[in-house]
Protein backbone atom coordinates (compact mmCIF):
# COMPACT_ATOMS: atom_id res chain seq x y z
CA UNK A 1 0.00 0.00 0.00
CA UNK A 2 0.98 3.80 -0.82
CA UNK A 3 0.39 5.59 2.33
CA UNK A 4 0.69 9.31 2.85
CA UNK A 5 0.38 10.22 6.82
CA UNK A 6 -0.40 13.95 7.56
CA UNK A 7 1.98 14.69 10.91
CA UNK A 8 4.47 11.53 11.41
CA UNK A 9 7.28 13.19 13.73
CA UNK A 10 5.36 13.01 16.93
CA UNK A 11 3.81 10.22 19.52
CA UNK A 12 0.99 8.56 17.88
CA UNK A 13 2.34 9.61 13.90
CA UNK A 14 5.55 8.10 14.34
CA UNK A 15 4.03 4.97 15.56
CA UNK A 16 1.94 4.82 13.05
CA UNK A 17 5.08 5.76 10.03
CA UNK A 18 6.74 2.71 12.34
CA UNK A 19 3.78 0.28 12.03
CA UNK A 20 3.53 0.69 8.30
CA UNK A 21 6.70 0.22 7.65
CA UNK A 22 6.93 -3.23 9.54
CA UNK A 23 3.77 -3.82 7.40
CA UNK A 24 6.01 -3.13 4.37
CA UNK A 25 3.82 -0.63 2.99
CA UNK A 26 5.63 2.72 0.78
CA UNK A 27 5.48 5.84 3.75
CA UNK A 28 5.53 9.45 2.42
CA UNK A 29 5.17 11.60 5.26
CA UNK A 30 3.68 15.41 5.13
CA UNK A 31 5.22 17.96 8.35
CA UNK A 32 6.39 20.86 8.33
CA UNK A 33 9.86 18.86 9.21
CA UNK A 34 10.30 20.66 13.05
CA UNK A 35 10.31 16.65 14.03
CA UNK A 36 11.48 13.83 12.34
CA UNK A 37 10.34 9.72 13.31
CA UNK A 38 12.95 7.15 12.60
CA UNK A 39 13.65 5.60 9.75
CA UNK A 40 14.03 8.39 7.72
CA UNK A 41 15.87 6.67 4.80
CA UNK A 42 12.94 4.79 4.60
CA UNK A 43 10.42 7.45 4.42
CA UNK A 44 9.67 9.94 1.69
CA UNK A 45 9.23 13.20 2.81
CA UNK A 46 7.36 16.34 2.11
CA UNK A 47 7.75 19.66 3.48
CA UNK A 48 4.80 22.06 3.94
CA UNK A 49 2.23 23.13 6.43
CA UNK A 50 -1.07 22.59 6.64
CA UNK A 51 -2.57 25.64 7.42
CA UNK A 52 -0.87 27.55 4.45
CA UNK A 53 1.75 25.20 2.46
CA UNK A 54 -0.21 22.25 0.66
CA UNK A 55 1.81 22.78 -2.64
CA UNK A 56 3.63 19.47 -2.38
CA UNK A 57 0.00 17.95 -1.92
CA UNK A 58 -1.13 18.84 -5.54
CA UNK A 59 0.50 16.11 -7.17
CA UNK A 60 0.77 12.19 -6.06
CA UNK A 61 -1.30 9.26 -5.52
CA UNK A 62 -1.59 7.38 -2.41
CA UNK A 63 -3.89 4.01 -1.69
CA UNK A 64 -4.77 5.83 1.94
CA UNK A 65 -3.98 8.76 3.60
CA UNK A 66 -4.10 8.49 8.01
CA UNK A 67 -4.42 12.40 9.84
CA UNK A 68 -2.73 12.46 12.75
CA UNK A 69 -2.96 15.94 13.42
CA UNK A 70 -6.21 17.49 12.71
CA UNK A 71 -7.87 19.99 14.96
CA UNK A 72 -9.86 22.39 13.37
CA UNK A 73 -12.07 21.37 10.67
CA UNK A 74 -10.90 24.10 7.89
CA UNK A 75 -7.67 21.83 7.88
CA UNK A 76 -9.67 19.00 7.42
CA UNK A 77 -11.39 20.30 4.28
CA UNK A 78 -8.53 22.14 3.00
CA UNK A 79 -6.33 18.71 2.79
CA UNK A 80 -9.14 16.72 1.64
CA UNK A 81 -9.63 19.27 -1.55
CA UNK A 82 -6.16 19.10 -2.25
CA UNK A 83 -6.11 15.40 -2.11
CA UNK A 84 -9.10 14.76 -4.35
CA UNK A 85 -9.84 12.20 -6.62
CA UNK A 86 -5.96 11.05 -5.54
CA UNK A 87 -6.32 8.89 -1.98
CA UNK A 88 -8.71 5.97 -2.45
CA UNK A 89 -9.04 6.05 1.69
CA UNK A 90 -8.78 8.52 4.96
CA UNK A 91 -8.43 7.90 8.29
CA UNK A 92 -9.31 10.78 10.99
CA UNK A 93 -7.55 10.42 13.98
CA UNK A 94 -10.32 12.09 16.40
CA UNK A 95 -10.79 11.97 20.25
CA UNK A 96 -13.94 10.60 23.12
CA UNK A 97 -13.50 14.33 23.95
CA UNK A 98 -16.20 14.76 20.79
CA UNK A 99 -18.83 13.91 22.74
CA UNK A 100 -21.58 15.93 24.03
CA UNK A 101 -21.71 14.76 27.32
CA UNK A 102 -18.32 13.07 28.67
CA UNK A 103 -20.15 12.44 31.90
CA UNK A 104 -22.34 9.51 30.37
CA UNK A 105 -20.86 5.82 30.93
CA UNK A 106 -20.35 3.39 28.18
CA UNK A 107 -20.80 5.88 25.57
CA UNK A 108 -21.07 4.10 22.27
CA UNK A 109 -20.12 5.87 18.63
CA UNK A 110 -23.40 6.47 17.57
CA UNK A 111 -24.11 8.86 20.79
CA UNK A 112 -24.13 12.73 20.68
CA UNK A 113 -21.23 14.52 19.99
CA UNK A 114 -20.86 18.17 20.99
CA UNK A 115 -21.58 20.73 18.83
CA UNK A 116 -19.26 20.92 16.17
CA UNK A 117 -17.23 24.02 16.19
CA UNK A 118 -16.74 26.18 13.24
CA UNK A 119 -13.87 27.86 11.58
CA UNK A 120 -14.16 31.26 13.65
CA UNK A 121 -13.13 29.39 16.86
CA UNK A 122 -9.17 29.15 17.52
CA UNK A 123 -7.25 25.78 18.42
CA UNK A 124 -6.42 26.14 21.70
CA UNK A 125 -9.63 27.87 23.02
CA UNK A 126 -10.66 27.28 26.61
CA UNK A 127 -13.43 24.53 25.71
CA UNK A 128 -12.72 23.92 22.34
CA UNK A 129 -10.65 20.80 21.50
CA UNK A 130 -14.10 18.77 21.65
CA UNK A 131 -15.89 20.60 19.79
CA UNK A 132 -13.31 21.28 17.19
CA UNK A 133 -13.20 17.47 16.80
CA UNK A 134 -16.84 16.89 16.24
CA UNK A 135 -16.16 19.54 13.49
CA UNK A 136 -13.29 18.03 11.97
CA UNK A 137 -15.42 14.77 12.07
CA UNK A 138 -18.02 16.92 10.26
CA UNK A 139 -15.35 18.10 7.24
CA UNK A 140 -13.97 14.68 7.12
CA UNK A 141 -17.69 12.62 6.25
CA UNK A 142 -18.52 15.47 4.37
CA UNK A 143 -15.52 14.48 1.68
CA UNK A 144 -16.91 13.22 -1.79
CA UNK A 145 -15.70 10.18 -2.90
CA UNK A 146 -13.40 9.14 -0.16
CA UNK A 147 -13.84 6.24 1.81
CA UNK A 148 -13.97 7.26 5.65
CA UNK A 149 -12.60 6.43 9.14
CA UNK A 150 -13.38 8.03 12.16
CA UNK A 151 -10.75 6.98 15.06
CA UNK A 152 -11.67 8.33 19.09
CA UNK A 153 -9.26 7.32 21.34
CA UNK A 154 -9.13 8.21 24.75
CA UNK A 155 -5.35 8.28 26.69
CA UNK A 156 -2.61 7.64 24.78
CA UNK A 157 0.33 5.90 26.29
CA UNK A 158 4.10 4.69 25.65
CA UNK A 159 6.97 5.82 24.79
CA UNK A 160 8.02 8.98 23.00
CA UNK A 161 4.65 10.38 24.35
CA UNK A 162 4.61 14.38 24.42
CA UNK A 163 2.19 15.15 27.23
CA UNK A 164 4.11 12.92 30.29
CA UNK A 165 0.83 12.17 31.64
CA UNK A 166 1.45 8.74 31.99
CA UNK A 167 5.37 8.80 32.12
CA UNK A 168 4.83 10.98 35.42
CA UNK A 169 3.49 8.33 37.08
CA UNK A 170 6.32 5.71 35.95
CA UNK A 171 8.98 7.99 36.50
CA UNK A 172 7.46 8.50 40.11
CA UNK A 173 7.01 5.00 40.95
CA UNK A 174 10.24 4.28 39.87
CA UNK A 175 11.61 6.69 42.01
CA UNK A 176 10.32 4.62 45.06
CA UNK A 177 9.50 5.59 48.74
CA UNK A 178 6.11 7.08 49.72
CA UNK A 179 3.89 8.16 46.57
CA UNK A 180 0.62 9.92 46.83
CA UNK A 181 -2.38 8.02 44.79
CA UNK A 182 -5.29 10.40 44.06
CA UNK A 183 -8.88 9.44 44.69
CA UNK A 184 -9.89 5.83 44.72
CA UNK A 185 -8.39 2.80 43.58
CA UNK A 186 -11.35 1.47 42.66
CA UNK A 187 -11.91 4.21 39.64
CA UNK A 188 -12.09 2.89 36.17
CA UNK A 189 -9.49 3.92 33.53
CA UNK A 190 -8.52 3.47 30.22
CA UNK A 191 -5.00 3.51 28.41
CA UNK A 192 -4.53 2.01 25.02
CA UNK A 193 -0.48 2.12 23.57
CA UNK A 194 0.43 4.15 20.48
CA UNK A 195 1.98 1.17 19.23
CA UNK A 196 -1.39 -1.36 19.17
CA UNK A 197 -3.70 2.32 18.31
CA UNK A 198 -1.01 2.89 15.23
CA UNK A 199 -1.01 -1.26 14.00
CA UNK A 200 -4.60 -1.57 14.10
CA UNK A 201 -5.18 2.13 12.50
CA UNK A 202 -2.73 1.32 9.68
CA UNK A 203 -4.15 -2.22 9.19
CA UNK A 204 -7.73 -1.00 9.47
CA UNK A 205 -6.53 1.50 6.38
CA UNK A 206 -5.44 -1.34 4.21
CA UNK A 207 -8.47 -3.45 4.25
CA UNK A 208 -10.39 -0.32 3.44
CA UNK A 209 -12.59 -0.35 6.79
CA UNK A 210 -15.11 2.98 7.36
CA UNK A 211 -17.03 4.10 10.05
CA UNK A 212 -16.42 5.45 13.71
CA UNK A 213 -14.77 3.25 16.06
CA UNK A 214 -14.14 3.95 19.89
CA UNK A 215 -10.34 3.00 19.98
CA UNK A 216 -9.70 2.86 23.70
CA UNK A 217 -7.76 0.22 25.86
CA UNK A 218 -7.60 -2.63 27.21
CA UNK A 219 -9.99 -4.85 26.53
CA UNK A 220 -11.25 -5.75 30.14
CA UNK A 221 -12.17 -3.33 32.88
CA UNK A 222 -9.10 -1.48 34.55
CA UNK A 223 -9.21 0.62 37.68
CA UNK A 224 -6.98 3.59 38.31
CA UNK A 225 -5.62 1.96 41.27
CA UNK A 226 -4.50 -1.64 38.86
CA UNK A 227 -3.00 0.92 36.61
CA UNK A 228 -0.49 2.06 39.55
CA UNK A 229 -0.05 -0.80 40.37
CA UNK A 230 0.91 -2.36 37.33
CA UNK A 231 3.56 0.50 36.99
CA UNK A 232 4.44 -0.65 40.83
CA UNK A 233 5.55 -4.58 40.11
CA UNK A 234 7.10 -3.46 36.98
CA UNK A 235 9.49 -0.53 38.10
CA UNK A 236 9.10 0.20 41.86
CA UNK A 237 11.70 0.17 43.78
CA UNK A 238 10.06 -0.07 47.22
CA UNK A 239 7.68 1.88 46.12
CA UNK A 240 4.37 1.81 48.40
CA UNK A 241 1.07 3.75 46.91
CA UNK A 242 -0.60 6.00 49.45
CA UNK A 243 -4.18 6.99 48.28
CA UNK A 244 -5.48 10.06 49.22
CA UNK A 245 -9.44 10.12 48.74
CA UNK A 246 -11.56 12.50 46.29
CA UNK A 247 -12.72 14.57 49.13
CA UNK A 248 -9.81 15.42 50.91
CA UNK A 249 -7.95 16.46 47.39
CA UNK A 250 -10.78 18.40 46.28
CA UNK A 251 -11.54 20.37 49.31
CA UNK A 252 -7.95 21.73 48.95
CA UNK A 253 -8.11 22.04 45.28
CA UNK A 254 -5.55 19.78 44.58
CA UNK A 255 -7.04 18.05 41.75
CA UNK A 256 -5.63 19.30 38.22
CA UNK A 257 -3.90 17.54 36.32
CA UNK A 258 -1.08 19.41 35.89
CA UNK A 259 -0.27 18.31 39.28
CA UNK A 260 -2.34 15.06 39.27
CA UNK A 261 -1.92 13.67 35.83
CA UNK A 262 -4.56 11.32 34.22
CA UNK A 263 -6.28 11.61 37.71
CA UNK A 264 -10.56 11.88 37.64
CA UNK A 265 -12.80 11.97 40.98
CA UNK A 266 -14.44 8.61 40.69
CA UNK A 267 -17.81 10.64 41.71
CA UNK A 268 -17.65 13.66 39.20
CA UNK A 269 -20.68 13.24 37.36
CA UNK A 270 -18.85 16.01 34.48
CA UNK A 271 -16.47 13.48 33.80
CA UNK A 272 -17.70 9.39 35.05
CA UNK A 273 -17.86 8.68 31.64
CA UNK A 274 -14.19 9.72 30.54
CA UNK A 275 -12.87 6.35 31.46
CA UNK A 276 -15.72 4.17 30.77
CA UNK A 277 -15.90 4.25 26.67
CA UNK A 278 -17.95 1.14 25.26
CA UNK A 279 -14.90 0.19 22.62
CA UNK A 280 -16.30 -3.23 21.64
CA UNK A 281 -16.92 -2.03 18.30
CA UNK A 282 -13.16 -1.76 17.68
CA UNK A 283 -12.23 -4.86 19.65
CA UNK A 284 -14.89 -6.27 16.78
CA UNK A 285 -12.75 -5.20 14.32
CA UNK A 286 -9.64 -6.39 15.07
CA UNK A 287 -7.58 -4.35 17.92
CA UNK A 288 -5.32 -5.83 19.69
CA UNK A 289 -3.70 -4.54 23.36
CA UNK A 290 -0.80 -5.39 24.98
CA UNK A 291 -0.22 -6.02 28.47
CA UNK A 292 -0.06 -2.61 30.67
CA UNK A 293 3.35 -3.63 32.03
CA UNK A 294 4.65 -3.74 28.42
CA UNK A 295 4.01 -0.08 28.36
CA UNK A 296 5.25 0.49 31.35
CA UNK A 297 8.18 -1.32 31.20
CA UNK A 298 8.79 0.45 27.33
CA UNK A 299 8.41 3.65 28.89
CA UNK A 300 10.46 3.34 31.40
CA UNK A 301 13.17 1.96 29.34
CA UNK A 302 12.98 5.37 26.86
CA UNK A 303 12.54 8.10 29.46
CA UNK A 304 15.75 6.41 30.94
CA UNK A 305 17.30 7.34 27.07
CA UNK A 306 15.82 10.84 27.08
CA UNK A 307 17.84 13.89 27.39
CA UNK A 308 18.08 13.65 31.40
CA UNK A 309 17.91 17.68 31.28
CA UNK A 310 14.22 17.44 29.95
CA UNK A 311 11.61 18.19 32.98
CA UNK A 312 8.56 16.29 32.85
CA UNK A 313 6.06 18.63 31.37
CA UNK A 314 3.42 17.29 34.26
CA UNK A 315 2.93 16.11 37.82
CA UNK A 316 3.74 17.88 40.82
CA UNK A 317 7.36 18.11 42.61
CA UNK A 318 8.68 15.53 45.38
CA UNK A 319 8.46 18.74 47.85
CA UNK A 320 5.22 19.04 47.34
CA UNK A 321 4.43 15.63 47.53
CA UNK A 322 5.73 15.07 50.54
CA UNK A 323 3.98 18.18 51.60
CA UNK A 324 0.54 16.84 50.88
CA UNK A 325 1.16 13.85 52.67
CA UNK A 326 2.37 15.37 55.65
CA UNK A 327 -0.76 17.21 55.52
CA UNK A 328 -2.65 14.19 55.20
CA UNK A 329 -1.57 12.66 58.09
CA UNK A 330 -1.92 15.59 59.94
Amino acid sequence: MKLLVIGGGVFLGRAVVAAALNRGHAVTVFNRGKISANDEARVTWLRGDRDDDLAVLRTGEWDAAIDTCGYAPRQVRTLLVALRGRIGHYTFVSTVAAYADIGRVGLRETDALAVAAGDDVAIGTPGSYGPLKAGCEAAALASVGVKTLIVRPGIIAGPHDPTDRFSFWVTRIAAGGEVLAPGEPDAPFQVIDARDLAAWIVASANCGLTGVFNAVGPGVPLTFGGALEACVREVGNNTRLVWVGDQWLAARSLTDWANLPLYLPKAAARTAGFYAINGSKAFEAGLAVRPLRETVADTHAWLAKREPAVPLKMGWSRETEVEVLAAGRR
